[in-house]
């Protein structure tokens, strides 16, 4: 199977940053797989539940064309999706890049081969903005 890539993310109101994501993680694998946050472990990371359900969100993602395959992602911790998906290369925004998280993941990746590659975060667009927008609050 070649490189497998783990591209996760809650794709909440699916937008630009997150096409750029896949787009570029496709570009560094040979099989991609995205791990699409459950509503659940997203209420508990921001606070609040996604504006989209998580069974709309993973449809959306698998629409599109760019990854070869879609999965339920049930932690917020990526070393525990590791052990069940084994990829080789775990894709993140560079919000990430030098955080406590990344640089935990990054330890526990490098100890089984895997690796963490960072692509530039699209900062022009973001879900948590669309959602201020969409509440009046931006």
């Amino acid at each position: 199977m070649g490189v497998v890539g783990y591209a996760p993310g809650v794709y909440d109101m699916f937008h630009i940053g997150h096409l750029n994501i896949l787009r570029r993680a496709s570009e560094h694998c040979d099989y991609l797989i995205a791990g699409v946050v459950e509503d659940d472990v997203v209420a508990k990371i921001k606070g609040r539940p996604p504006v989209v359900p998580h069974d709309e969100r993973m449809e959306v993602v698998r629409a599109i064309g760019i990854v070869d395959e879609v999965v339920s992602d049930w932690s917020s911790d990526k070393f525990e999706m590791w052990k069940q998906l084994r990829y080789d290369v775990l894709f993140k925004g560079d919000d990430w890049k030098g955080t406590e998280k990344g640089l935990r993941l990054e330890k526990l990746l490098g100890e089984v081969g895997a690796s963490v590659h960072y692509f530039p975060y699209t900062a022009s667009t973001s879900s948590t903005d669309l959602r201020r927008l969409l509440e009046g609050t931006l």
